[in-house]
């Protein structure tokens, strides 16, 4: 015969019929019902609910949204190429500066600081000192 063995007792299931007991149960069911109802009766915020018009006001914003950028993006156009700057080759003469040489060039209007900036950019040079047969190139204008 084999050893059957027992568990601890399962308690009751079903509430005693005890007077005061069953109406604290019908309370408490009457308020998990009250609860449920307000739950499924207030939407939910994790939820959002667009009605017609709201899907419309949408749709008019993302046309209008696509329609500004579409105008802007034909406003973008590159410049066409730049006409290369006509040069004449120049050797630095012993004796001669850059500002001897912006002087020669430079138009009665213009600042001769200003055209010595330009022959320095121009040239690439790392300051204004020149060195006795050096090949620089000037503005042919």
């Amino acid at each position: 015969m084999s050893a059957m063995v027992m568990g601890p007792a399962m308690p009751n299931l079903v509430p005693a019929r005890v007077p005061g007991r069953v109406t604290s149960i019908r309370v408490a069911a009457t308020r998990q019902a009250t609860a449920r109802a307000e739950r499924a009766a207030v939407p939910s915020a994790r939820h959002l609910r667009l009605t017609a018009r709201g899907r419309a006001v949408l749709w008019a914003l993302a046309a209008v949204v696509i329609a500004v950028i579409t105008l802007l993006g034909t406003q973008a156009a590159a410049d066409g190429p730049t006409a290369a700057q006509e040069v004449v080759r120049h050797v630095v003469a012993p004796g001669e500066t850059l500002w001897q040489i912006a002087e020669s060039i430079a138009a009665p209007t213009d600042d001769v600081r200003d055209v010595v900036f330009d022959l320095v950019r121009l040239n690439e040079l790392p300051d204004a000192g020149l060195m006795a047969g050096q090949v620089i190139v000037l503005p042919a204008d």
